[in-house]
């Protein structure tokens, strides 16, 4: 890279004559540009340059200044070879500077402290932070500082391990009382940002016996299994599940297995429960009914369950399912054919469930031609005898 630099000091031939001015030519700046702009500076002058994106200037303030030897210092713009440090967060703890950039060159450092229950990478209250090629040295300034003095259902830790400190990363084992274990049967834990992971606390380990199986043998057979193991089991010849299958598994939880494992006689089990007119099953079809399911119907609105609500399966057969009497519809053509109205009630459409009272009254300017009885009518399966008026 070449700079231009032109200084002219030209000394009078003759007594008297008095020096020229010193001055400095406009610097060349190769991938880089400057204010202010002129076609000479005088001594003192002062240039502001900025580097294109991919270059960093060679001055931390970006200046240069006019002075008799040329512009110092030399302004210029290198190839962003090794990236500068964006400047550092102390994590956890807190940087130690009066001066904040925005970028910070390879090799400075700075002076650090950490938070309580953390510590610097050297171990000491002071810590110095590095910006390397890689980035800043050490990547976790602050380090989590964890002390093993107790578990909880478990040995208390040896000498060794009660007076020694363990840092951020560090693994520590842990002795459980027997019937105890920490969360998910893990025997160590270890120092995190947040603390030990798991605590040292050891909590009661469940387990699920061998089921009693009816009807049905295990794939595999075992004393005790451990919460999440899985259980497969098959049905006897000639017997299915609920689900209409010869296999199934179940699951060891919290509270125990998830079902019993329960196989049925392929005879005994039902089909989808018998369809009713204007009516439906109150859940979800299944292909197959275990013997004893029971299935709940209701009916459409206005019509009248009549008979048990609840189907019940029994040795492959469904109990008399219910019946959905049709409503009564009292309509405003009806009425005014025999001149009557509903009493208490301006509906020009009027339903009625089975069984249902009906009361009714003649219109303005006509009298009863039937008895009073039958103004109040009852209606029975869809059908109701209307009084008459003149």
């Amino acid at each position: 890279m070449l700079l231009l630099i032109s200084v002219t000091l030209t000394v009078g031939v003759s007594l008297g004559a008095p020096a020229q001015e010193i001055t400095c030519d406009r610097p060349f700046i190769l991938n880089g540009n400057y204010i202010p702009e002129k076609t000479k500076y005088t001594l003192t002058d002062i240039i502001i340059y900025h580097c294109k994106e991919g270059f960093y200037p060679a001055t931390k303030r970006m200046i240069a200044r006019c002075t008799n030897t040329g512009w110092e210092p030399r302004p210029r713009c290198t190839l962003l070879q090794v990236k500068p440090c964006e400047f550092p967060k102390i994590k956890h703890g807190h940087l130690h500077t009066a001066d904040r950039e925005n970028t910070v060159p390879v090799g400075k450092w700075y002076d650090y402290s950490c938070n309580d229950n953390f510590v610097t990478h050297s171990g000491s209250f002071w810590g110095r932070i590095t910006c390397t090629r890689e980035g800043w040295s050490p990547a976790v300034p602050c380090r989590r500082r964890c002390l093993f003095r107790y578990v909880v259902h478990g040995y208390t830790p040896s000498s060794e391990e009660y007076h020694k400190d363990y840092f951020q990363g560090d693994t520590v084992r842990v002795e459980c009382h027997p019937g105890y274990s920490l969360p998910n049967e893990q025997t160590s834990m270890t120092c995190t940002e947040n603390g030990w992971s798991p605590p040292p606390t050891c909590i009661p380990v469940k387990y699920c016996g061998m089921p009693v199986f009816e009807n049905a043998t295990a794939v595999i057979t075992g004393a005790r299994f451990r919460v999440n193991d899985t259980l497969d089991y098959k049905c006897l010849d000639g017997y299915e599940n609920q689900d209409g299958k010869s296999t199934a598994s179940m699951v060891c939880g919290e509270d125990g297995w998830t079902h019993l494992p329960t196989c049925y006689k392929s005879t005994d089990m039902c089909g989808r429960p018998p369809s009713i007119s204007n009516g439906d099953i109150t859940s979800f079809l299944l292909a197959v009914y275990p013997p004893g399911s029971r299935i709940e119907y209701q009916c459409q609105a206005y019509y009248q369950l009549r008979g048990s609500k609840y189907v019940t399966c029994n040795e492959g057969t469904w109990s008399e399912p219910p019946k959905c009497m049709d409503p009564c519809v009292i309509s405003e053509q009806s009425m005014n054919k025999n001149n009557i109205q509903l009493k208490g009630k301006e509906d020009k459409t009027y339903y009625a469930k089975t069984g249902d009272l009906i009361e009714f009254v003649c219109k303005s300017g006509h009298t009863a031609a039937t008895s009073q009885q039958t103004f109040q009518a009852v209606c029975q399966e869809g059908v109701v005898e209307y009084p008459r008026c003149e």
